[in-house]
């Protein structure tokens, strides 16, 4: 199986939710190489630490180099986060961890960063990130997005760029953290309408869902 990567139409969406679900279901590995916003103080309510969770791992702050490599305190986008501690992502080396990750383990499950076209340094972006891999692994994108009001154009827009550049996601799963002004049942059918032959579900939090079928 392909690397599946979790991407997004936005930040604080549900990536790690849908992430750490399928990680469980598919009894996979999962890495988020890069996070920002991480110190031993914030740690305990994390992504790194909801990953090593959901594969049975220690929930340590030690542990938490065991699923991102790059980890920066400050919580902004990876290449302004890496500049505040004189530090640079590079890029190439990036790739080249989640490759090796993806021959060491099946099935992986890789966690992006922000959305889609978050910056990493200072001419790649997710969207480069995940160009790459998909030349190197095949990759089996899967683009997450919110409940929100706003959202239907945030994720058709998202799904333009992809298709755009031939990496369109194997499924879009609807992130429901809270009941939002729109019935989220009303949301899904919208950006199903354009979304052509690819599935769109719906992900409540708490609520009992599978994905592992998309896979």
């Amino acid at each position: 199986m392909p690397p599946i990567f979790v991407t997004s139409s936005g930040t604080e969406i549900g990536k790690t939710y849908v992430s750490a679900m399928l990680t469980r279901e598919l009894k996979a590995r999962a890495i988020k190489p890069l996070v920002s916003g991480l110190d031993e103080e914030t740690f305990p309510g994390s992504d790194p630490a909801q990953l090593l969770a959901s594969m049975g791992e220690p929930v340590t702050y030690e542990n938490a180099g065991l699923v991102s490599r790059w980890r920066f305190r400050a919580a902004l986008s990876p290449d302004m986060a890496a500049k505040r501690e004189g530090r640079a992502i590079d890029f190439d080396e990036l790739v080249a961890e989640c490759v090796s990750a993806a021959k060491r383990h099946d099935p992986l499950v890789i966690e992006g960063v922000g959305g889609l076209m978050v910056p990493l340094d200072e001419r790649h972006t997710v969207l480069d990130w995940m160009t790459a891999l998909k030349a190197e692994t095949g990759l089996a994108p899967l683009l997450v997005v919110g409940a929100y009001l706003g959202t239907i154009s945030h994720t058709l827009t998202s799904l333009a760029v992809m298709r755009a550049e031939n990496i369109a996601p194997r499924a879009i799963v609807v992130s429901e953290k809270e009941p939002g002004p729109v019935p989220v049942g009303e949301t899904a059918a919208a950006i199903a309408r354009f979304a052509g032959r690819i599935p769109v579900r719906i992900a409540p939090r708490g609520g009992a869902v599978s994905l592992a079928d998309l896979f």
